[in-house]
């Protein structure tokens, strides 16, 4: 059986899990921009996603899905003007991007992702 390791395990979920080759983040949602622009909270997912990523020994080169929840289905290009910027665009994954009611108002933005190590 392979070997499982646990990223930022509290007592109710962790921020990825790693098992073989392959990781799965939890849903992450923004805290320091919690409230703010869907910009400004896609901008910190993403560098925390790649803080994840690298503490597990991956990058986001090897993103092999992910899936985005949108509180408002409306700010689907504010999300991707930072999304284009920041993803490898010789290896992007396969997305799906969705509208959600998220756990509080002032989230408008979740991402959760699979990758390779």
């Amino acid at each position: 059986m392979s070997k499982i390791k646990r990223i930022g395990a509290g007592p109710r979920m962790s921020k990825a899990v790693v098992h073989g080759d392959t990781i799965f983040t939890a849903g992450q949602v923004a805290e320091k921009t919690k409230g703010g622009s869907v910009k400004d909270q896609t901008g910190e997912i993403l560098a925390l996603i790649d803080s994840i990523l690298a503490e597990a020994g991956s990058e986001k080169a090897k993103i092999i899905s992910a899936t985005i929840y949108l509180a408002d289905i409306s700010t689907f290009a504010e999300m991707n003007g930072v999304w284009d910027v920041w993803v490898d665009k010789i290896n992007p994954p396969a997305r799906a991007t969705v509208e959600a009611k998220l756990v509080a108002p002032d989230y408008k933005v979740e991402i959760a992702v699979i990758a390779a190590v």
